[in-house]
């Protein structure tokens, strides 16, 4: 067969002479093959007359394989006849090796029915089919897919978390001994039963007891007191009555035996004797059958007053054990409120202990600040020290420029000072105040330097106002062009004469430096540091 037509057979054996019958079945592949089912009549017998019923020239056993009809058969050209396959050979080929190995075969899934491709069935039976089995991952049993809920219900190593102290990946064959010792677990309490309906945690158990002896006491005591008032209402009532109906049984039983013995008297006179003779074995049955009758019902009665006396001793011993257990509470109770006022005693001095603690503990908190402080002014004073010149020259680094010039324009911190620097060891005492984006006039233009004197240990001894020529300079790391201005004081402005503060008014040069030269390529700024110069002239000093 190729490209889906059937192969045209050679003309050979058209009768059944040879004994061999040929026909063509369709195997289940869907592939022609040749069959031998001996000698039987054929469309080929029929035509040449060489079968006859129910005679025929065929003999029984006369018939053997034509081997080279089956050669020539299985030498034919096929394809398979799968969808998608794209095999191709001989009929002998196809029998061999490809039929029933054929990837794209349809096959039947034996669990669920489907139909699929035989290259499918791998993929299908592992991911697809919904009645594949599974290994459970904590047990490692096999289920159904379709079960693995189920499965996990009842999977005695399926991970479960504890509600009380929240623990994960316990197996449940483990969890009913976990919570039965997890202090965290919730359980209800013990006086439940009288209509406490709190959950406590295990470890919280005794506490809750202790807090709520009041409450269980109470709730104890009202069902006490309803059990008594059941006790009361039943029995009572239930005695009067029993006694009642014995005493109506008692006296119908004397009012019968009173009849009996009149109806058992003999008469004056034979005829009377006689008719009371008669009159007595006519009612004789009556006495025997009414008091049998009444036997049984004030057998009845006594069982049942039996029954109840039975109960009532019953109830009788119940109250008895509860007043006992509300004795036993009452004690425990008292030895709860002694140990809680122990409890009390010793909260309110520890109390009082804490609070002399805690009055130590700021005062020391305020020690320690204060010694911070000193440490910080200490530490103040050395980098002041360190720093410190006296000679009149002051060389002042100022590294993180970038940083500190984008906090200036953002206004977090638009001026800085400097370390304070001298004329001599007991000369005046200066510092130098700059604003990395200008100030004044300079705002946003230019670096603006000031030049301010402070307030030092000396001032008394020196010549007021301040009178020395100052030179500031921005230098250029390359030592090539340093960016300079000199001024000498005015003697009438309050920037120069004696401090009364800690600092005068700054003055000096707010248009120093334009902007544009530090934001261009530079010498002025490297490693993100420049350096300003202060120069004070001594002549005179």
């Amino acid at each position: 067969m190729e490209n889906g037509v059937l192969p045209q057979l050679p003309n050979w054996n058209h009768g059944c002479l040879c004994g061999f019958y040929t026909d063509i079945d369709l195997h289940t592949s869907g592939l022609y093959i040749l069959i031998s089912s001996g000698p039987q009549k054929c469309s080929a017998c029929i035509k040449e007359d060489l079968f006859e019923e129910p005679t025929s020239i065929l003999k029984q056993g006369g018939a053997f394989p034509d081997n080279a009809a089956r050669r020539e058969v299985e030498a034919l050209a096929a394809v398979c006849p799968n969808e998608g396959c794209t095999w191709s050979g001989t009929v002998k080929e196809f029998e061999v090796s490809h039929e029933g190995n054929c990837d794209f075969m349809i096959i039947m899934c034996p669990s669920c029915k489907e139909l699929m491709r035989a290259n499918e069935q791998e993929r299908h039976n592992e991911r697809e089919c919904p009645e594949r089995t599974l290994n459970c991952k904590y047990c490692k049993e096999p289920f159904l897919l379709k079960n693995i809920k189920a499965h996990d219900e009842i999977c005695p190593k399926y991970p479960m978390i504890c509600e009380g102290c929240a623990k994960k990946k316990i197996p449940r064959e483990k969890y009913v001994d976990h919570i039965k010792f997890c202090s965290k677990f919730k359980t209800p309490c013990r006086f439940h039963v009288v209509g406490c309906d709190t959950s406590v945690e295990k470890e919280k158990i005794h506490d809750h007891e202790r807090q709520c002896s009041y409450e269980h006491l109470n709730l104890l005591l009202h069902f006490i007191m309803g059990i008594k008032v059941s006790l009361e209402s039943l029995h009572p009532q239930t005695l009067e009555v029993a006694s009642q109906k014995l005493q109506g049984l008692h006296q119908s039983l004397r009012e019968l035996e009173l009849k009996m013995s009149q109806l058992g008297g003999g008469g004056p006179a034979p005829v009377q004797g006689a008719c009371a003779l008669t009159l007595a074995t006519s009612f004789t049955p009556l006495p025997s059958a009414l008091g049998a009758a009444l036997e049984l019902q004030l057998q009845s009665e006594k069982t049942k007053v039996a029954e109840l006396s039975r109960r009532c001793q019953e109830l009788e011993l119940k109250v008895n054990t509860f007043e006992n257990i509300v004795c036993v509470l009452n004690r425990e109770m008292e030895r709860s409120c002694t140990t809680m006022e122990a409890y009390n005693r010793q909260h309110r001095l520890d109390q009082d202990k804490i609070e002399i603690l805690n009055n130590k503990v700021r005062q020391l908190e305020r020690t320690v600040s204060l010694r911070d402080l000193s440490i910080v002014e200490m530490e103040g004073k050395m980098r002041e020290m360190s720093a410190a010149t006296y000679d009149g020259v002051f060389i002042w680094k100022i590294s993180d420029f970038t940083k500190k010039r984008q906090d200036a324009v953002a206004g977090r911190a638009p001026a800085m000072f400097s370390p304070a620097f001298y004329t001599s060891k007991y000369g005046y005492k200066m510092c130098l105040r700059i604003y990395l984006n200008g100030d004044g006039t300079g705002r946003g233009t230019h670096l603006s330097l000031f030049f301010v004197v402070m307030r030092g240990h000396s001032d008394a001894l020196l010549k007021w106002p301040f009178n020395q020529k100052v030179t500031l300079m921005l230098l250029d790391q390359n030592n090539r062009e340093h960016i300079i201005d000199a001024f000498r004081p005015d003697i009438s402005s309050s920037s120069f004469q004696r401090p009364v503060s800690d600092m005068n008014i700054a003055s000096g040069c707010p248009l120093f430096c334009p902007l544009s030269k530090l934001d261009s390529k530079n010498s002025y700024i490297r490693d993100d540091t420049i350096f300003i110069k202060a120069i004070v002239d001594l002549t005179g000093l």
